[in-house]
């Protein structure tokens, strides 16, 4: 059987279908330093559980791992295959463990406090290389730098993938190569010009060939196809790659302007992580895709680390030249909103600080910039991945639209997840889906080459 695709669903896939005697390919656009694709830039997974344990403090019970998914996909989670991801997300640090992928103690570095994930030891890296060096004991073959845009279908059945090198047989086929975000030219179809200004976060070998070819040949659709999970990023950051690390997250701390120097949201409006998303589609309606978190020594103090150091200046108008931010503009921002900040009745009660009569408010965190030095991070959208994607079954069998089906034909990860997260996000979704349902799709597959004649080895 052939798995099409080098992040986490494609490695679950691979490692259960050759645990059931199946002879696995894996088929990899990305170079080999690239293997993994978007899961190298994660470090954690979420999954339910009902206690305390080694990995994990306090339990995170399977309803409210349900009623957190909902909430998040406006109630649009497809609830067989949020029940298959709640329950069976319980087995995955075990299943891991089993691999060779080891995870990370709370006592053991300086992590957020999380009851809901599990974070991986090194990263999402780490666990990439250690899902590789598992299947490759196993027999699977790794083939990176072979992309395979289109199946060759017969009947009821695909008989084998279109790669470069030319057709590749198989008895059974698991798509597990994630969606479209990494495509310029369809971003840009549906966002336009704004398109020009987004920065790729993952890998940039995610560009949608099998998605288009499955909903040509009558797949079914899932989610939006102009959906972008986007979270502002520094603006500085690579065009593609950059990962987890290129986040701005600063917002609360600050004022947030545009390239003319206006504030156009409240700041302190978000202080949840959602802040990055919330950020991420501001940013897109930007001028330019560009926006500058501006801060004062204190809040510079304060704010969370940033892969890129802040361009700081001894005054603000010294940073407007700084930034190429509209100096009279970026004045008068700053001037109105210290004139409007209300000190609460106990100064040290920082959420209190807000303001009054300014247009939009800073409703906390409203504290004045006013100690110098001055400093600004330039920010734009960053593409995590696309809210579209195929329709699938439990068995992680595609979905197709006369009816029908073609019996040997699996989508696991990013390109079958916007059936359960149509839009919105939840903080290690990705990977537990990716690792859920390419498990689930590795075993299906299995079974349909063996039935094909080719799972014995």
């Amino acid at each position: 059987m052939l798995v099409i695709g080098g992040g986490a669903a494609a490695l679950a896939a691979a490692l259960e279908a050759a645990a059931a005697g199946a002879r696995v390919r894996l088929l990899d656009a990305a170079p080999p330093p690239l293997l993994g694709g978007n899961t190298r830039h994660s470090r954690n997974f979420r999954y339910a559980h009902d206690a305390p344990n080694r990995y994990t403090p306090d339990a995170y019970p399977a309803a409210q791992f349900r009623a957190d998914l909902l909430r998040a996909s406006g109630g649009g989670a497809d609830p067989r295959l949020l029940d298959t991801l709640v329950a069976q997300s319980r087995e995955l640090p075990d299943w891991l463990l089993a691999q060779g992928v080891a995870l990370q103690r709370p006592a053991q570095g300086p992590l957020p406090y999380s009851r809901r994930t599990a974070f991986f030891l090194g990263g999402g890296m780490a666990a990439v290389r250690a899902l590789a060096d598992r299947a490759l004991a196993l027999g699977v073959a790794l083939m990176p730098g072979c992309r395979a845009d289109a199946l060759v279908r017969s009947g009821g059945c695909a008989t084998a993938a279109q790669t470069a090198a030319g057709a590749m047989g198989a008895g059974a086929f698991v798509l597990a190569c994630g969606g479209a975000h990494a495509d310029p030219i369809r971003l840009a179809r549906h966002w336009g010009q704004a398109a020009a200004g987004f920065i790729n976060r993952g890998t940039p070998h995610v560009r949608g060939e099998l998605l288009d070819w499955l909903l040509a040949a009558g797949a079914v659709a899932a989610g939006d196809r102009a959906g972008l999970y986007l979270v502002a990023v520094d603006a500085r950051s690579p065009a593609a790659d950059g990962g987890i690390v290129t986040r701005i997250r600063g917002m609360p701390l600050g004022i947030v302007v545009d390239c003319a120097g206006r504030r156009r949201h409240d700041e302190g409006a978000d202080t949840a992580s959602t802040r990055y998303a919330r950020w991420g589609q501001r940013l897109a309606a930007y001028p330019a895709q560009t926006g500058w978190l501006v801060l004062d020594a204190a809040g510079l103090r304060a704010a969370p680390a940033a892969l890129y150091p802040p361009i700081q200046a001894p005054s603000i108008a010294a940073l407007a030249a700084a930034t190429g931010v509209d100096a009279p503009g970026l004045a008068a921002t700053v001037a109105a909103y210290n004139a409007s900040i209300q000190p609460p009745a106990d100064p040290l009660a920082t959420a209190d600080w807000c303001t009054v009569g300014l247009v939009p408010p800073k409703s906390a965190h409203a504290r004045p910039i006013a100690e110098p030095p001055f400093a600004a991070y330039p920010m734009r959208p960053g593409v995590t991945f696309a809210h579209h994607g195929v329709a699938v079954d439990t068995r992680t069998r595609v979905a197709w639209a006369d009816g029908g089906s073609v019996h040997n034909v699996f989508a696991a990860g990013m390109i079958m997840a916007a059936n359960l997260i149509p839009q919105g996000y939840l903080s290690g979704l990705a990977v537990s889906i990716s690792l859920v349902f390419g498990r689930i799709a590795g075993r299906e597959a299995a079974r349909a080459a063996g039935r094909a004649g080719g799972g014995a080895r």
